[in-house]
């Protein structure tokens, strides 16, 4: 999910500054509210389960995509399924290019030895490169985002009539439990910010384990609201873009508030921004990381998939005091 959300920015602008291209994003169906609103973009839905499965359904998919008369191809995901179709379109003469995603370099950063610590290029960066291969131009210094959605009458049953209060999302979870930061913690994080009535809160989440948690985090907070389970995507969409500020850890959720244009503060554990992931137009020090000092071997992975012994607490580092003191810092300046 965050993949697909970190490419939005870099379409929107393309789209904007190339107003004569018209743009065909390939993907699962479950992410196209992502992209709607966009002029000149028109979505293809990629079925996975059947008529696109397997090696003759890539087949399938290519022929399919023929019949668009496509002239360019960007691969923005450079995996084996889509390596395939760009090298089918590339042998029939077409123009193809692909985002390189830096694998030696992430490599190098989150090595136990001969650590190389820097800042890489981000993946806006990585997929303009892309474009710029295919003789375009993005230009993602003065980006614009698509106005507040108006709530319909499903996330306003969620969300309430009014807003009369700042409106803060948490999104407490990730794929990888180094990512994620403890429970404990976050409780008294949602305790703090619910202390305060010009607050409510917004819990983000999936999968009945999770909802569980939620619960618990929300319960006897009357303005403390679990969103997940209620919404689906595009109404999810609807609320997340009339946040004042997404609290998230190192996954979709920040990337999907950050496309949007909404103020991101991400906790960040084995990983680190450093490998090009940070959010969409957010300031560095808005990503809150464990401490390298206490735990010199940080990041100790790109994804997050990677374990290392004594390392399973280093989001402990990171103080229930300055992610409260961040979040009031964004809200209020």
């Amino acid at each position: 999910m965050g993949d697909v959300a970190m490419t939005v920015p870099v379409i929107r602008a393309f789209v904007e500054q190339n107003p004569q291209i018209k743009v065909t994003i390939v993907s699962r169906p479950f992410f196209k509210p992502f992209f709607d609103g966009i002029p000149n973009l028109t979505f293809f839905e990629i079925d996975l389960e059947k008529r696109h499965k397997g090696f003759l359904g890539l087949l399938r998919l290519y022929a399919d995509l023929k019949q668009l008369n496509i002239d360019a191809i960007a691969d923005l995901h450079n995996v084996l399924r889509s390596k395939v179709i760009r090298t089918l379109f590339a042998l029939s003469g077409k123009k193809v290019a692909f985002t390189d995603k830096g694998r030696s370099e992430k490599k190098a950063l989150t090595r136990a030895e001969n650590k190389v610590f820097k800042p890489l290029k981000s993946m806006f960066e990585r997929h303009v490169a892309t474009f710029t291969k295919l003789g375009f131009s993005v230009d993602l210094s003065s980006p614009n985002f698509p106005k507040k959605a108006i709530l319909s009458d499903v996330v306003l049953s969620v969300s309430g009539e009014k807003k009369n209060q700042k409106w803060i999302g948490i999104a407490p979870f990730a794929q990888y439990e180094s990512k994620v930061y403890p429970q404990d913690l976050m409780q008294k994080v949602i305790h703090e910010l619910a202390s305060h009535n010009n607050n409510k809160i917004f819990l983000f989440g999936g999968g009945n384990k999770e909802i569980e948690i939620l619960n618990l985090f929300s319960k006897n907070k009357e303005n403390v609201i679990v969103v997940a389970g209620k919404l689906n995507l595009e109404q999810e969409l609807q609320l997340i873009s009339n946040l004042d500020v997404m609290l998230s850890m190192d996954s979709g959720n920040a990337h999907i508030a950050a496309m949007l244009g909404i103020k991101v503060v991400s906790l960040w554990g084995s990983t680190h921004p450093f490998a090009g992931f940070s959010p969409f137009n957010q300031p560095l020090e808005n990503s809150l990381v464990s401490d390298r000092e206490k735990y010199p071997l940080l990041p100790t992975s790109v994804y997050g998939n990677k374990k290392v012994v004594g390392y399973d607490d280093v989001m402990r580092s990171i103080s229930v005091e300055s992610v409260l003191e961040k979040i009031d810092l964004v809200l209020n300046h």
